[in-house]
């Protein structure tokens, strides 16, 4: 029994494997304060360093964080500069901690518009946790999932072309193995904070049977408390996918007596 998990008195084996967060409301947060929005996003990089930690210690097997989107990119030119700023120090001062923690660290998204020295210490980081074992820390930059499905696209467009994969072949699986996401378990929850009602091009193809769940609160405020207050929220859930309740029950009775 995971011991967190009874700190928390969370049922592990209710828990999602794969949760998605949009990160929203760090600009807002420091508006209310009367402080710079770069300030915002400076706090919400701590509850970024919070609910890795927690995820980790409660064994969800894959956490993706959307930092920065692809329409993102269309800020105040003061406001970007501050977030990569931002995005740098995060990676060189979590580098040791992440590869210590057993992390699995990906970033999805396109990088053609990153700066050449943040793309390094990324793939510096990718390849020093390539080989470990623990939680997936999934972090979506510079990301649309619009993009993410017509990069798809194209890269099994170009297998058909060399007569690598035929077009009858092509199903959910092969598609699935072409995103970005490729290994990572599907998406079971869905978290997007600051009160906006928007799933705003984010894990378009991964979202079809996650649990969704929209909160008032800012992310500099989202804690520890909140997160478990969703997880707890996400367990009293029915999954049906596609089945009925009458199912679900018998399935999770044969799987009482086996």
């Amino acid at each position: 029994m995971n011991s967190y998990c009874d700190k928390w008195n969370l049922n592990p084996l209710k828990l999602p494997q794969h949760i998605g967060i949009v990160m929203d409301g760090n600009g807002r947060w420091a508006t209310k304060r009367v402080l710079p929005r770069i300030s915002g996003h400076h706090k919400g990089v701590e509850r970024v360093q919070e609910i890795t930690e927690l995820c980790g210690n409660l064994g969800i097997e894959a956490l993706t964080l959307f930092a920065f989107s692809e329409e993102n990119w269309c800020r105040p030119e003061e406001e970007v500069y501050g977030i990569m700023g931002l995005l740098r120090w995060y990676i060189r001062k979590e580098h040791k901690r992440i590869v210590e923690k057993n992390v699995q660290f990906r970033v999805i998204g396109n990088r053609i518009k990153l700066s050449k020295d943040i793309v390094e210490l990324i793939e510096n980081l990718e390849k020093d946790t390539k080989n470990n074992t623990g939680m997936h820390l999934c972090i979506a930059l510079s990301y649309g999932a619009q993009g993410e499905i017509l990069r798809a696209v194209k890269k099994i467009v170009k297998k058909v072309q060399q007569e690598e994969l035929k077009p009858n072949d092509i199903n959910e699986k092969i598609f699935e193995q072409s995103l970005d996401t490729n290994g990572l378990p599907p998406l079971d929850m869905f978290i997007r904070t600051s009160g906006e009602y928007r799933v705003s091009n984010f894990l378009l193809w991964q979202i079809a049977y996650a649990e969704l769940f929209f909160d008032n609160i800012l992310w500099p405020d989202f804690d520890s408390e909140k997160m478990v207050e969703l997880l707890h929220m996400y367990s009293l859930r029915e999954r049906r996918f596609g089945r009925t309740s009458e199912q679900i029950a018998e399935k999770s009775f044969n799987m009482t007596l086996g």
